[in-house]
């Protein structure tokens, strides 16, 4: 059986083989100790709903079939018959695990495919001869690869797939009307090189600034809870400026006052409720709503002028 890496950001396990590179580090902003025991917990959860289900005992008889996979020759057609047999055999368990992270913002269809790759890598690593259950290597295996997959796609705030999918292709548009026109295009000719609306636009490039690498194992930012992001997945990036790295966009962020410009950062870019801004800004939290709202309806109107 080939040797491969640990499990990403999955807590250690003795039965792993392999080397530790390419292990997934915890968080920064959570310990080990915090980020291991959230895992092992979680973990445990996980293979006691699997136990005590009606289909869960038929996973004892996946021993025997490592046995005879551990026996075949490397590579050999008896070995990718018995591997692929496993596979197949274990898929509700992964299916299993991505229903346990639906409802969090991604496609489930997305999530069982992941969940799915998590359970081929278990499958590959697993070694009998070590002597443990396949359902403790298992679980802790998949979860890792659906969290490493939320780490890496995650949005910092709720975005509506059509907004996301503009944001996808605005890069492009860019490039090509940048060169097309021999200066950076505003956000009315990104909108019609995409046939999409000048406030769409808009909205993608603010939201685009929400999409962030991060682990939803983290401790929230800027809230009073200890709720990690896998809870809330509606944190957003303290980082302004990588707005006006949109060029659609920088005249109409450069064209606000400066509290309305603040307030607008404070909301959108550094995780703050309209109560926190109301009590930074000193005024209440309706006049900070209708700030917002008289803001970005002015944003709306200013792309849709250009």
């Amino acid at each position: 059986m080939t040797e491969q890496e640990k499990p990403l950001e999955t807590p250690a396990d003795e039965h792993e083989k392999g080397p530790a590179d390419g292990a997934g580090t915890a968080a920064a902003e959570t310990t080990e100790a915090d980020t291991a025991e959230a895992d092992a917990e979680a973990d445990t959860e996980t293979r006691a709903e699997l136990e005590n289900s009606s289909s869960a005992g038929g996973y004892d008889d996946v021993a025997d079939l490592f046995v005879r996979l551990a026996g075949t020759a490397p590579d050999s057609t008896e070995q990718a018959a018995l591997r692929n047999e496993l596979i197949a055999r274990c898929i509700p368990l992964a299916d299993h695990i991505a229903r346990k992270f639906s409802g969090r913002g991604e496609p489930f269809d997305d999530l069982t495919q992941v969940a799915r790759v998590g359970l081929v890598h278990a499958v590959d690593r697993f070694d009998i001869s070590r002597g443990s259950n396949f359902l403790s290597f298992a679980v802790p295996t998949i979860m890792g690869e659906v969290r490493r997959y939320f780490r890496d796609n995650t949005w910092a705030m709720r975005v509506p797939r059509r907004v996301k999918e503009t944001h996808l292709r605005i890069g492009a548009a860019v490039d090509s009307l940048s060169q097309s026109l021999g200066r950076s295009p505003t956000a009315k000719e990104i909108a019609a090189e995409l046939d999409v609306d000048p406030d769409e636009v808009t909205q993608a490039v603010i939201a685009g600034n929400a999409y962030q690498p991060t682990s939803i194992d983290a401790a929230s930012v800027g809230r009073d809870t200890d709720a990690s992001l896998l809870d809330t997945l509606g944190e957003e990036e303290a980082q302004f400026d990588r707005v006006e790295e949109y060029v659609a966009i920088r005249p109409l962020l450069a064209g606000l006052p400066e509290r309305e410009r603040r307030i607008l950062t404070m909301r959108f870019f550094e995780s703050m409720t309209q109560t926190q801004i109301a009590q930074q800004m000193g005024i209440s939290q309706m006049h900070v709503s209708r700030i917002l709202a008289k803001t970005l309806a002015r944003l709306r109107e200013q792309s849709s002028r250009e």
